[in-house]
């Protein structure tokens, strides 16, 4: 008699987390479509785009590509499909891309901002451009001739490169020449033509391309030469040897030499291009057939954009917001005896980030002060927290810097900072094999009344002074002791991994994070058993991790309602009958990127409130070390729970998510709401806006 087959796991309503952040990416050309947003923001929204489908492509196609070459049967499968649906869902982005580009261009020259083509040249112009090419560009050019019989040159991911076609006494040839942004930038400001008024720019292959020539002269004699702009995009993926004896420094810096070399997984092209070109650079370039060969327009890397000049009038762009000052911090009062008397929650870039410098840079000088510990994963290429951990060391604390090495792309600039610190005496831990320390805390201990006592900081963002001006981050700093000996315990589990702690406020992936959060999500689930209100309402970046979206259907399914704020990937699918008919979602794009992670739970009518450093996918809730801290103080509870009304109600840079992916707008009846301006009068004036109170 034959064993009974256990059923089949029935797979729960999915969307790929790569088809979702696509979306997420529509979102941002969304508002580079607008024409209620200032052009020129317009404009930097298309360079955020690029970078951010750069990003795409080197992480997260680069994944799908290798599991579609190891994987076999229905699982290869599915791979190959999900490889089509990324690459026709890109080639459709591209085109609206283009077009949106296009309709930019026109409304950037109605407020007299040209940015011009080669062929766009009147001969004074054109005359400018020669002498800036002798003068500055041809020094720096270093084109290479392909050669069957040699290697192709080493493409690298941040540059774009020309694609030549040279003829000549009958013969074809074809070139290779990197355009050099990296050392000149890529919009030049040049002459207006005879009586125009007016600011204009031309980018920098295109007074390349008018001088095509010059480039080879004395070479070859050109007959014709042809120039078709090309970009290539690596896997991004480290391979780290596990050999003992070699550092962690010298681990990522091998394997960093590696990628530069990785397999190609897009190649993007001028859709012009001719074809025996193009044929030519997909065969030495060995594209594959799970490779993205993406038809363009004539310009790449437009990343650049988000660098574009400030010229014109200031309405075209973002009107500044100004940053605000805690009113808790007051003047020039020491910020610890600010901290004895009251637990602080920074918002930024609402806040000034200049409080955690301040309170690094007091703590240097401070002689009560003897230890400072900090986990960076990110910093500003020239930090002011880094100079003030270096001036501690001269100060004679004791101070220790959790360094991750393999925060993505940032591993050059960090391997760097560590050598920094070392060499500044702060003494450097690369964190735990296998697990990214991504948590954002710093440690302060003083000595007061013969014992030490602590001063702690948890927060939601990276310790960087650029990104803290356009990422939206919580940061708690608290004289919470209890607080502070879990802070404590999670540096030393860093730093000496076989020791066991016992939180006793905090959420730590890899031990407590999740099945905290499950045992939250099933409190509100029986909670709504027994006929009391239950809610649940989350804020995060990304929402892809399995068996928390499982607990969330299951959540709504028992009546719990849960309100989703997720501004990247969403995998969960909501409002679907029977499944997840009790969750709503919304994303919100504007001109700050929204990046805290925030938790709420009703708890039968005593809501529980925390921030984390974790978004809710498998790696961050099982791969690292991340942080969840509980808001206790009510005041600040109410602040946390202002902000996330508002950014409910929006209704004019708000999405709704679905199971389409339709990225429709958000309408709801009354004012009218941009929460990230609603937040800002909020904060500065503390008064609670009318609409909530009309809400409440």
């Amino acid at each position: 008699m034959s064993q009974k087959q256990p059923k089949p796991k029935k797979e729960l309503p999915h969307i790929p987390k790569e088809l979702s952040w696509l979306s997420f990416n529509e979102r941002v050309l969304q508002e580079a479509a607008d024409n209620n947003v200032p052009v020129i923001q317009r404009l930097r929204y298309l360079g955020i785009f690029s970078n951010n489908m750069d990003e795409f492509f080197r992480v997260r196609v680069a994944d799908v590509r290798r599991m579609a070459g190891i994987s076999i049967g229905t699982e290869q499968d599915r791979y190959k499909k999900l490889l089509g649906q990324i690459q026709q869902k890109v080639i459709e982005q591209q085109q609206r891309f283009d077009d949106t580009y296009q309709d930019i261009l026109a409304r950037l020259s109605k407020n007299r901002i040209y940015l011009i083509n080669e062929k766009q040249l009147d001969q004074h112009q054109a005359e400018f451009v020669t002498k800036y090419f002798y003068s500055t560009i041809q020094q720096e050019l270093e084109p290479v001739l392909l050669d069957d019989a040699f290697p192709l040159p080493e493409l690298t991911d941040a540059s774009i490169y020309l694609a030549i076609k040279l003829q000549f006494q009958q013969q074809t040839r074809f070139a290779l020449l990197e355009v050099p942004t990296e050392r000149i930038s890529r919009f030049v400001q040049i002459p207006p033509r005879e009586g125009q008024r007016g600011v204009v720019f031309i980018v920098l292959e295109n007074i390349i391309r008018h001088n095509l020539a010059k480039v080879f002269h004395g070479v070859v004699p050109i007959e014709k030469a042809e120039a078709f702009t090309i970009k290539l995009t690596r896997d991004a993926e480290l391979e780290m040897d596990e050999g003992i004896t070699q550092s962690m420094l010298d681990k990522v810096s091998s394997s960093l030499k590696r990628r530069r070399k990785a397999d190609p997984v897009r190649f993007v092209y001028d859709a012009d291009m001719p074809e025996d070109l193009l044929l030519y650079l997909s065969k030495r370039l060995n594209l594959g057939r799970y490779d993205s060969t993406i038809p363009g327009g004539r310009y790449h890397n437009s990343k650049d954009f988000m660098n574009f000049p400030r010229v014109g009038s200031s309405t075209l762009e973002f009107r500044p917001l100004g940053e605000i000052s805690a009113p808790e911090l007051h003047g020039d009062e020491n910020i610890f005896r600010c901290l004895r008397k009251q637990d602080v929650l920074l918002y930024y870039p609402y806040h000034s980030f200049n409080h955690v410098v301040k309170l690094l840079e007091t703590a240097a000088l401070d002689p009560a002060v003897k230890i400072i510990k900090i986990s960076l994963y990110r910093v500003a290429k020239h930090s002011h927290i880094v100079d003030a951990l270096v001036n501690s060391v001269r100060n004679h604390k004791k101070v220790t810097a959790i360094v991750e090495l393999q925060a993505r792309f940032d591993e050059e600039a960090n391997i760097g900072l560590a050598r920094r610190l070392t060499e500044g005496g702060v003494n450097v831990i690369f964190g735990i094999p296998g697990l990214k320390v991504h948590s954002k805390l710093i440690l302060v201990g003083r000595q007061e009344e013969n014992a030490l006592r602590y001063y702690s900081h948890i927060g939601t963002g990276n310790f960087n002074e650029k990104t803290a001006s356009v990422y939206t981050d919580f940061s708690l700093l608290t004289y919470d002791q209890e607080i502070g000996v879990d802070v404590a315990n999670v540096f030393d589990f860093i730093e000496f991994t076989y020791h066991r702690h016992r939180f006793r406020h905090l959420l730590v992936s890899p031990h407590s994070n999740r099945s905290n959060l499950m045992s939250l999500i099933s409190e509100e689930i029986n909670g709504a058993k027994d006929g009391v209100r239950a809610e649940i309402t989350i804020k995060c970046n990304n929402l892809v991790d399995e068996r928390i979206i499982a607990k969330l259907y299951e959540a709504s399914q028992a009546g719990v309602r849960v309100k989703l704020i997720v501004r990247g990937m969403c995998s969960l699918v909501p409002g679907l009958k029977g499944v997840s008919d009790n969750i709503e979602a919304i994303s919100i794009v504007d001109r700050f990127l929204e990046h805290p992670r925030v938790f709420i739970f009703h708890n039968r009518g005593k809501p529980r409130y925390f921030i984390s450093s974790a978004d809710l996918m498998t790696r961050n809730l099982d791969y690292r070390v991340e942080v969840t801290c509980p808001i206790y103080d009510e005041r600040l509870q109410k602040r946390i729970q202002a902000i996330i009304d508002l950014q409910w109600l929006d209704n004019v840079k708000s999405r709704t998510l679905d199971a389409e992916q339709t990225n429709e707008m958000r309408s709801r009846r009354g004012a009218r709401i941009r929460s990230q301006e609603a937040i800002h009068d909020y904060l500065r004036s503390g008064e609670l806006p009318a609409v909530l109170k009309n809400e409440s």
